[in-house]
């Protein structure tokens, strides 16, 4: 059975984290949400992970602060730099020992790599894997909501504009009527040819439960990251890297820049699947964390020291 707890942080924030399977497991996967999201986007992942690795693999999601079911947090700490931090002590309290995967979905995916930027030693010290889902180490660079480039300008001065009114909303949540009235549009900007609507509704519920602060907040974070740098300084960890080549937020070019950057990556673009791959395309992104997990659990040695199995570095594929 899963194990829910509380990570109170230095600042008050409580993050609501679930763990499952041993504590001394050979390998724990942590999966890190995207913005406005929870950890119950990777359910498909989670039931997934059990039935193939049973007890050696743990698996730790949590919702970041002002998502789900963790505490709102002042303004001033809605940033990435902040959610890096956070992930470091997630990992002390709850991943005390043992290689560590990194699973990360657009926000999640730039937590990770500010973590790597922010905690060098700590991260080389426990990470022996990483996974990059629909995210981005370039702000908003390729960011065009696949449409004209006037257009998009327009799009993004009304989304950071609306953003910063948001941002004074506080613990406030989105109104459920409004987001019912609004998923055709959540249709249209997270999701790819195929759409379950038991993900919209999913997909729905998250954006209710996160705190207006956070919706607006983490918005100046995520245009302004740039970490290629830190990226190509990570060395020959094992790493895959997913795309939809449909995504309006976080487009093929984002994910290509990341596998130029850090070598051993595998690149995989899901055809006609757009920001939400954990459900779009499960098998795909189930795929490439068992690749990652499979070469981790063949090298007994420390993450920092671990080897890595030659050729790899930058292969591209296409999922069917």
């Amino acid at each position: 059975m899963p194990e829910h707890r509380e990570v109170r942080l230095p600042d008050g924030v409580r993050l609501h984290v679930t763990a499952t399977g041993p504590v001394d497991a050979e390998v724990t996967a942590v999966l890190l949400h995207g913005w406005t999201l929870d950890g119950r986007s990777w359910h498909r992942q989670l039931a997934e992970l059990r039935a193939r690795y049973g007890d050696r693999v743990r698996v730790v999601t949590y919702d970041a602060r002002g998502h789900g079911r963790s505490s709102c947090m002042a303004l001033r700490t809605a940033t990435l730099a902040q959610l890096g931090d956070d992930l470091a002590a997630v990992l002390d309290e709850v991943v005390p020992h043992g290689k560590v995967v990194l699973v990360g979905h657009s926000l999640g995916g730039m937590t990770v790599m500010e973590y790597a930027h922010r905690h060098p030693a700590h991260f080389a010290a426990r990470t022996a894997g990483l996974v990059f889902v629909s995210t981005t180490a370039e702000g908003h660079t390729h960011t065009g909501y696949g449409l004209s480039p006037r257009i998009a300008r327009l799009i993004r001065l009304a989304e950071t504009t609306g953003a910063g009114m948001l941002a004074r909303c506080g613990a406030w949540r989105p109104p459920h009527a409004l987001l019912r009235a609004l998923r055709p549009s959540i249709r249209w900007m997270l999701f790819g040819d195929r759409c379950d609507p038991a993900d919209i509704r999913l997909v729905t519920s998250a954006v209710a439960h996160a705190s207006l602060r956070s919706i607006g907040g983490f918005r100046a974070s995520i245009g302004a990251q740039h970490r290629l740098d830190t990226l190509a300084a990570l060395g020959r960890v094992p790493a895959a890297a997913l795309v939809g080549d449909r995504d309006r937020l976080t487009p093929p070019p984002c994910a290509e820049s990341i596998a130029a950057a850090l070598p051993s990556t595998e690149l995989t673009v899901c055809p006609g699947a757009g920001h939400m791959l954990m459900m779009e395309r499960p098998d795909e992104v189930n795929a490439a964390l068992a690749a990652v997990l499979d070469r981790v659990l063949a090298w007994p040695a420390t993450p920092a020291a671990e080897p890595v199995a030659p050729g790899g570095a930058g292969l591209a594929r296409e999922a069917a």
